[in-house]
């Protein structure tokens, strides 16, 4: 009795590469074929590199907010005082800061002072929002005290305050320079309160890698901050910095405990969380469309199979006669075509990851041909078009495309397995 050879067995491989590499006048690869292998390459390309920007932006957002931002602000509900207005602010928030940082999960609690301004250098000025810390609060900033293009020396900070890079372009200042900062509520006097003005010195700019961090925001020590605001005694809020910052939810009940009665938190899930989660909705939305591409680039497999099929007719008649069984002559053709689309997931992985690993000097090339002006920091908020590559996306991806490659394949080699031999044989 003759054994039955295994499944995928040496010669179906060998008569599927036959096939492969036939020239289309012998009834090989249709140009169908090179067309689906085309399209499934472009179409994974796109979904790694898609997948990898998605996740660079994501990662660079987040980064540049928590690198910069507190994680948690704690606010006072407020009080009415002699006047009849809500007053806000924290009487004892070295207190409240110092048991806030005992809360397990906590790496510091600072209290802030906060204020909008109008700053000044020469004949240029714009609108800017002052950060009141302690110089060792500044410090543990890593977007602000870790900036890689920040200049200046942060060691001074208590002799003078920190701008961002935009504002510093903004209104033509650098290092050393006087600039003048402007509060409408300043000195009270029996005529009503009066602008205050003061000059202080630049001593550090800095470049949180956010364009509406570095253009808006200004940092001046924590006293003179509560001179100048006419703070005296207080803070606005405490600034709450956690170990795992994207994990908040069993932290912030504890934080209010310790807070105190009248307390009120923010967090950065809660200033960004509209952003984060559209951002989440595009994510989803954009995957599901180019699984359609690569959905559509596999279904030319099909074509391409059917016609590979109709030409080998008289083989399959004479291969079945004799002996391949239906199972034998339904792997051949399965091999044909699912070779197209590992060969083109190959490809795209391929083409994908160098997007993903080269994507700056490849962005900054497309910039120049354009000249100049394809990202608008102004309006994305970051600087440079990030990408991020993870090994799940490429597996994700590799997967979405082999299963439907697969799936789609089964199909054509399934019509021919089950042709009659003596009806392809019959005009022969």
């Amino acid at each position: 009795m003759a054994k039955t050879p295994p499944p995928f067995a040496l010669f179906e491989w060998k008569i599927a590469w036959r096939y492969l590499r036939a020239r289309r006048a012998d009834g090989g690869v249709s140009v169908m074929t090179w067309i689906s292998l085309i399209g499934i390459t472009l179409a994974v390309f796109a979904l790694i590199a898609t997948l990898a920007v998605r996740s660079g932006f994501r990662s660079e957002f987040v980064g540049t907010i928590l690198g910069a931002n507190a994680h948690v602000t704690v606010y006072s509900a407020g009080e009415i005082d002699a006047q009849g207005r809500l007053d806000r602010t924290i009487s004892d928030f070295d207190g409240m800061a110092e048991r806030i940082a005992q809360v397990p999960g906590v790496e510091r609690a600072a209290p802030l002072v906060k204020g909008q301004v109008l700053i000044t250098n020469a004949d240029r000025s714009s609108g800017v929002q002052v950060f009141g810390m302690r110089p060792d609060d500044l410090a543990d900033l890593s977007g602000i005290a870790e900036s890689e293009e920040a200049y200046g020396d942060l060691s001074r900070f208590p002799d003078g305050i920190a701008i961002g890079s935009g504002v510093a372009r903004a209104i033509g200042a650098t290092v050393g320079d006087r600039v003048k900062l402007t509060s409408p509520n300043g000195v009270k006097t029996a005529f009503g309160t009066s602008p205050r003005v003061n000059a202080y010195e630049v001593v550090y700019v800095f470049s949180a890698g956010r364009f509406d961090i570095d253009r808006t925001r200004v940092y001046m020590p924590f006293t003179e901050a509560q001179s100048f605001f006419n703070r005296e005694g207080v803070a606005d809020e405490i600034e709450v910095m956690v170990d795992r910052p994207e994990e908040l939810t069993p932290i912030l009940v504890p934080i209010i405990e310790a807070a105190g009665e009248r307390s009120q938190i923010w967090t950065w899930q809660d200033a960004s969380g509209g952003f984060l989660r559209a951002l989440e909705v595009e994510d989803n939305v954009m995957f599901i469309i180019l699984s359609i591409l690569v959905l559509i680039a596999a279904m030319n497999i099909v074509s391409g199979l059917i016609m590979l099929v109709k030409n080998k007719g008289r083989d399959i008649g004479i291969l079945r006669t004799i002996g391949l069984s239906e199972g034998s002559v339904l792997r051949v053709f399965f091999i044909c075509g699912a070779f197209t689309g590992i060969i083109g997931t190959a490809m795209g992985v391929i083409l994908g990851c160098l997007f993903a690993i080269y994507i700056d000097p490849i962005f900054s090339f497309v910039n120049y041909v354009m000249g100049g002006g394809v990202w608008d920091p102004s309006i994305r908020g970051i600087y440079a078009l990030p990408a991020e590559l993870h090994l799940s996306d490429v597996l994700k991806a590799i997967g979405l495309s082999l299963g439907l490659s697969f799936l789609v394949t089964y199909f054509p080699a399934r019509r021919a397995a089950r042709l009659n031999p003596v009806e392809a044989l019959r005009y022969e």
